[in-house]
């Protein structure tokens, strides 16, 4: 999306500063200079300072002469430190001790990929690939939104999973994406199911798979995290297990806690979009302004639950102090 924009507003800079000098030449009614600035100002920098220099136009008055060149740096910085600011995948590792833990499971590896939204790192993903290939993981999983509803590559995500499939069996569920393309291109996702299913990726909405003896992971899909499935899920399972849960949305934490699971990975927030030093993540995805959950490990009774940032971005195609992030859970013999 803000490719798209910045590739209008130079063009209608461009096209602007040509119009105008067409008409200087003519001695007609002209552009306002204020509007010329503005369209620089706004991100049309470089279409103006083009439009300046093929035309030559403008470009011995010093309102233009300075302040376009001014504007066209300070805008590559900005795309600079945008991109920086959205690719620059961070890693956040967590140990979790747990008595249910025993000498087996002591050090096992959990990757997340969370709200990829089919963003891109590097060519076919290899960036991102190598620092899950990196961690060594055990398992990896998937807790939603790897599509986007939006901009839609079901290919992309396709090849993404393959590939991460190489490195350590993967799980997945549903996200509202996911969801939502359920309801408006059903052919398209299930024909995606069906193939990543083909390719080895375990899809596990709504199930159980006991991953060795005593360790349980329970996936949830995003349609279902409010309800009774969960303690559907659960209620026959060893009280002395390990239980986690991937469910993509945090807010229901209190159904998960209630159903006695004792790790969830969950992501959905992206981290509140743009987080302000000492107040936090600043907006949901449901626009609710300061969201308590964002990011990080919260507790509740003897159940803990992990937020992760996500990768990519969607509705809001920027994220600021807020670095894609890659969860790593370790667990640890208490």
């Amino acid at each position: 999306m803000l490719i798209i924009y910045f590739v209008i507003i130079n063009l209608i800079a461009f096209i602007l500063y040509g119009i105008d000098k067409k008409k200087a030449i003519r001695d007609k009614f002209r552009i306002p200079e204020r509007v010329l600035i503005f369209v620089a100002v706004i991100g049309g920098a470089l279409g103006a300072f083009l439009g300046m220099h093929i035309f030559h136009h403008k470009t011995k008055k010093k309102k233009f002469y300075i302040t376009i060149p001014v504007f066209l740096i300070l805008w590559i910085v900005l795309i600079i430190w945008g991109y920086y600011q959205n690719h620059h995948i961070v890693i956040t590792k967590y140990n979790y001790q747990n008595d249910k833990i025993d000498e087996a499971l002591d050090g096992y590896t959990i990757v997340q990929v969370s709200d990829l939204h089919n963003q891109s790192f590097g060519f076919n993903e290899k960036i991102l690939i190598v620092k899950i290939k990196n961690e060594d993981p055990d398992i990896i999983v998937v807790t939603g939104d790897t599509i986007d509803s939006a901009h839609t590559s079901y290919n992309r995500s396709l090849n993404f999973l393959k590939e991460i499939s190489e490195l350590a069996p993967v799980y997945f569920i549903t996200g509202n994406h996911e969801k939502w393309l359920e309801k408006k291109k059903p052919e398209k996702i299930n024909a995606f199911y069906k193939d990543i299913e083909e390719a080895g990726i375990n899809i596990i909405d709504n199930e159980v798979v006991e991953i060795s003896d005593g360790f349980y992971l329970i996936g949830l899909a995003d349609d279902e995290l409010g309800g009774s499935r969960l303690r559907e899920l659960t209620e026959n399972l060893p009280n002395d297990s390990l239980k986690i849960l991937l469910a993509h949305e945090p807010k229901y934490y209190d159904n998960y806690s209630s159903c006695g699971v004792d790790l969830v990975l969950t992501g959905h927030v992206h981290g509140g979009q743009f987080i302000i030093p000492g107040k936090g993540g600043f907006v949901s995805p449901e626009f609710t302004f300061f969201p308590e959950l964002y990011e990080g490990e919260h507790i509740y009774g003897n159940t803990t639950m992990i937020i992760s940032r996500g990768l990519g971005n969607s509705l809001i195609p920027l994220r600021i102090n807020n670095y894609p992030e890659l969860v790593v859970v370790r667990l640890n013999k208490k």
